[in-house]
């Protein structure tokens, strides 16, 4: 296909005007500079401004979920931000992800395939990770049990006075942490005299997992590591080796 292009006349003024535009070039010294990329350069700043504003609708339109008194359930294939409640258990549904969750009294389960973004926690309650989990903050319970399903912590653990079991296949970065408990005269004199009413935390590294980091102990405790199971240095523990699914006991 062929395009014919004309070319309209030169005349007297349009002369005068390109003689004026190359006085004034040799005068001051200046080049004309083309604008020819000014237009494109404007579309691209256009383009960023409105992908970062899809990207704020999107943030925006996960809502944070919170309760004073009652349990908390997230369906599956859900989305949700911070998800929090003082009095009640949380359940996060299959595939689901949420920001953080955290609960004062009560429980902490993610099912298979769980996402969390942040940190889980609980005081009084247990944190239960099913298969194929991922928690990128640290995982913590002041007084509960902690239980991992071939699932991934990247944050590490931390807990005070109750049991660890990392399953098989699971991985925990940035260690696990076991605090000194603090508590008033009353409650050291009942554990100094009745020793059974607080017995050292169970923990357990199962076949086939990897804690990567320090395993540090404050008190005392009864570390199992499976014989096929990698973990990094250990901190006021002497670790018993078993061998097969279970430890002993």
């Amino acid at each position: 296909m062929t395009f014919a292009i004309s070319t309209p006349p030169v005349t007297s003024t349009a002369l005068s005007a390109r003689a004026s535009t190359r006085g004034l070039t040799a005068s001051t010294g200046a080049t004309a500079q083309p604008l020819q990329g000014f237009p494109r350069q404007i579309m691209r700043f256009c383009t960023v401004i409105a992908a970062l504003a899809c990207v704020g609708t999107a943030l925006a339109s996960v809502p944070n979920v919170s309760k004073m008194n009652g349990s908390i359930s997230i369906g599956p294939n859900q989305q949700a931000g911070n998800v929090s409640t003082v009095n009640g258990s949380i359940t996060l549904g299959e595939a689901s992800t949420a920001a953080s969750l955290t609960t004062v009294n009560g429980a902490i389960r993610l099912a298979s395939s769980g996402r969390i973004s942040g940190p889980v926690s609980t005081v009084n309650g247990s944190i239960t990770l099913e298969r194929s989990t991922d928690v990128a903050g640290r995982v913590s319970s002041v007084n509960g049990a902690i239980r991992l399903h071939a699932a991934h912590v990247r944050g590490g653990i931390k807990t005070a006075s109750h049991d660890i079991d990392i399953g098989a296949n699971s991985r925990v970065e940035d260690g696990i942490l076991v605090q000194k408990r603090t508590s008033s005269w009353w409650d050291r004199w009942i554990r100094d005299w009745f020793p059974e009413t607080d017995p050292p935390p169970r923990i357990v590294i199962g076949p086939g997992a990897v804690v990567s980091g320090t395993l540090k102990f404050e008190r005392d405790v009864k570390l199992y590591v499976s014989d096929s199971a990698t973990i990094g240095a250990v901190q006021g523990a002497t670790a018993i080796v078993y061998s097969g699914d279970q430890p002993p006991g």
